[in-house]
């Protein structure tokens, strides 16, 4: 989204009004209009990222995400998963990716940290949802990623436990 048209609009207006209060005035205007695109410029992507978060809360478990790039802004829509209820018999399932390379016994599996926002009425279940399994919100949260991508639509499963007294770890990437 080029944002120069509504700066040299803002700009125009500026330069008519001061126009009406004499060469001082215009002057003026003049002088201050180059130090004022910064600011406008802020203003202006402060309201685009407040829209931006309101439409989100609308659009939850969606998002609209503002991302600023060489001084411009562009919206990066993130639309809803879709609804477990319809029928995906039409469409054909998606290729099985190559699986990931496990980590051999005992060694570090390396680990990402990523941000996530959920809108409050979501957290609030993943919460629940975690404390009925006896786990973190996290490994709660690994679980449920994993069998997404693994192609299940039920709940994460619990834990399997080994013969040695230990829990299932669960590998792989997520998109």
């Amino acid at each position: 989204m080029e944002l120069r048209p509504y700066i040299d609009a803002l700009r125009h207006e500026l330069a008519l009004a001061a126009a009406a209060g004499g060469e001082d005035a215009r002057e003026l205007a003049e002088r201050l209009t180059a130090p004022l695109e910064s600011a406008t410029r802020l203003a202006l992507l402060d309201a685009l990222s407040e829209a931006a978060a309101e439409i989100t809360r609308d659009l939850a478990p969606g998002s609209v995400d503002l991302r600023l790039r060489n001084r411009e802004p562009s919206f990066v829509v993130t639309p809803a998963p879709a609804d477990l209820w319809t029928d995906h018999a039409a469409v054909p399932p998606p290729p099985d990716p190559s699986p990931a390379a496990t980590p051999a016994p005992g060694e570090d599996e390396a680990t990402v940290r990523i941000s996530l926002r959920l809108p409050e009425h979501l957290k609030s279940r993943v919460e629940q949802s975690a404390a009925r399994a006896g786990v973190s919100i996290n490994t709660w949260l690994i679980r449920a990623a994993a069998a997404a991508a693994d192609g299940e639509t039920a709940r994460p499963a619990a834990p399997t436990v080994t013969p040695s007294g230990g829990a299932q770890r669960y590998t792989g990437w997520v998109r």
